[in-house]
């Protein structure tokens, strides 16, 4: 980490209050940056603002009909909440899919919409959207997360090649199963549609691509996010970094 190389740059993170997101904002505050934490839950966002000395923003990003208009002032955006749902799909219900994609992949689009033309005009601008190795790859049960990350990767891209005139780049982290509470929620599910135990998950599902066999940590993946903000990675863009164990090398 390069002490204070962030300092005097704005960085929003969605889903900031925990998990990837809150690694994220802890990576940037120390390096720095003012954070701005967005976030469903209130008091978990204060309470995340608070311990980075940034502000929080509570805010349902699954309403993206109230994104249309927003005019964002920041450096950084990192696009980062999300949810599973974990079912077959004659039976997934339909109204979540699209909860899923206006999350994931609607709101992205509106944030990096608004946040673009200020970043155009410094000159200066990085977009990380936390996508996932289901981006890249695909696992039965996951239509609707597999459908936002794949769009995720393709909207990363052409955001990279229209911020590139502009000092802008825009990057992709594709982890394997972090250990966040977005993960282990989903336990009981995939235990349920597999069959299996719970106590099984880990090893059977969630680990069996891998080569390295075990969970990604939070802060590997805010390491990464913390170089992709930086001045270093300014040659880097359109990209899609791995962080699985070696899922995708199969």
């Amino acid at each position: 980490m390069t002490e204070h190389d962030l300092a005097g740059k704005r960085a929003l993170i969605t889903g900031g209050a925990s998990g990837i997101g809150l690694a994220c904002a802890r990576e940037f505050a120390a390096r720095g940056a003012h954070v701005i934490i967005a976030d469903l839950n209130a008091d978990a966002a204060a309470s995340a603002a608070a311990e980075v000395g940034g502000e929080p923003w509570v805010v349902d990003l699954s309403d993206t009909a109230a994104l249309e208009d927003l005019t964002l002032d920041v450096d950084i955006l990192v696009n980062n909440a999300g949810i599973q749902r974990v079912s077959p799909i004659p039976e997934f219900d339909p109204e979540a899919f699209r909860l899923l994609l206006r999350l994931m992949l609607e709101s992205p689009f509106l944030l990096i919409r608004a946040a673009l033309p200020g970043m155009y005009e410094k000159g200066w601008g990085r977009v990380i959207n936390i996508s996932s190795a289901h981006g890249l790859r695909a696992s039965a049960f996951k239509s609707a997360y597999v459908a936002a990350k794949h769009g995720l990767e393709g909207l990363s891209k052409v955001t990279a090649l229209e911020g590139a005139p502009h000092g802008v780049t825009s990057n992709c982290i594709n982890p394997a199963y972090v250990r966040t509470p977005l993960v282990e929620k989903q336990i009981a599910d995939q235990a349920k549609v597999h069959g299996i135990p719970e106590n099984e998950v880990v090893e059977k599902i969630m680990l069996t691509e891998t080569a390295v066999k075990r969970l990604v940590e939070a802060d590997e993946v805010a390491s990464l996010a913390g170089w992709l903000a930086s001045a270093t990675s300014g040659m880097v863009t359109g990209a899609s970094y791995t962080m699985d164990g070696g899922w995708t090398a199969r």
